[in-house]
């Protein structure tokens, strides 16, 4: 079987620069991936590094990462819902003002101006 010769252009050679810090993060996150996973192909990998990365595989840190992603979801659900509830009151508020002059109950101009 044919091997492919071996790229040797790193990811953030490949990769055009990143505009954000998340992107610059999942960059270097990429690069050192990839150090992590060829030190592990030609056997030079610590066991520092063995351990590290078998410890995030474990289906545990998977499954504190997905716990983490769906409580931040559930954080920007509810700062939404609080937003939506503060224009919802507003809106009432509003609404039962144009229903009190409407009936007469308060004048439309307030004191001190003129009609």
């Amino acid at each position: 079987m044919a091997r492919f010769p071996k790229e040797s252009k790193t990811a953030i050679d490949r990769d055009p620069p990143a505009l954000t810090i998340e992107d610059r993060e999942d960059q270097l996150y990429s690069l050192a991936f990839d150090l992590a996973e060829e030190r592990l192909r030609d056997k030079s990998a610590s066991n520092q590094l063995i351990a590290e990365i078998i410890r995030s595989g474990t289906s545990k840190a998977r499954l504190e990462k997905e716990k983490l992603r769906r409580e931040n979801e559930v954080l920007r659900v509810k700062a939404e819902a609080l937003e939506a509830q503060k224009h919802s009151d507003e809106m009432y508020e509003k609404a039962i003002q144009a229903m009190k002059v409407y009936s007469g109950v308060e004048d439309y101009f307030e004191e001190g101006e003129e009609y």
